[in-house]
């Protein structure tokens, strides 16, 4: 198998991969608790039906879930500033690949959370109102640790989607894991190199899943 890979050897490819896949998961980590954050506040606050703040937080999610993500990657590493709040960003393009990331994935993450609630039947907040709980106390400690227990796994879901989503960044040169396959992949004669350096690369977008 040292010879698969022609002019490197297995190691020297999987150390590199290896590479690709720690930009990958530092990306998608960092999104996808952006993107809960960020994601939860938006449902809530569609679910609430507050005249402003239900239709901001609807006209927001209908509209990043109809644009392709690979729009959000290309315009941000576009139009984001090397400069913010006084803050120098040492790498732009990382940083606007996780800013692209967390948008798109704060919109899914919205709707999950926002069916969630849907669900939890309306005599809750009743029987809360009646122990004198205020919304918010209500929301807190009843409807939205309910709503999380009925989400966990679609959440999961969208979160995997958005760690294997990472491979879009490399259109922009982040040095992610498919960029880094890609790389190699240009050293190569022969298809069936190709072939094993693909299927080494699914492997560790799986165990990565794991």
């Amino acid at each position: 198998m040292f010879d698969f890979f022609s002019p490197y050897t297995f190691s020297e490819v999987l150390i590199f991969l290896l590479k690709g896949l720690g930009m990958t998961l530092f990306i998608a980590i960092i999104s996808i608790l952006l993107s809960f954050l960020f994601g939860s506040i938006l449902g809530i606050a569609r679910f609430s039906g507050k005249r402003i703040t239900g239709r901001l937080a609807a006209i927001y999610v209908d509209t990043v879930r109809n644009i392709p993500l690979l729009l959000f990657i290309l315009s941000f590493r576009l139009l984001m500033p090397s400069t913010i709040l006084g803050f120098r960003l040492h790498n732009k393009a990382v940083f606007s690949g996780i800013a692209a990331m967390t948008i798109f994935t704060s919109a899914m993450v919205a709707e999950i959370l926002r069916g969630g609630l849907n669900g939890i039947h309306k005599g809750q907040w009743e029987a809360a109102s009646s122990q004198g709980f205020t919304p918010f106390q209500t929301m807190r400690y009843i409807i939205l640790p309910q709503a999380l227990r009925k989400i966990f796994v679609p959440m999961l879901g969208q979160f995997v989607t958005c760690l294997k989503d990472t491979s879009f960044l490399q259109v922009v040169g982040i040095s992610e894991l498919m960029m880094n396959a890609t790389i190699i992949m240009g050293k190569f004669k022969f298809s069936y190199q190709v072939i094993i350096l693909y299927v080494v690369v699914a492997l560790l977008y799986y165990f990565a899943n794991l």
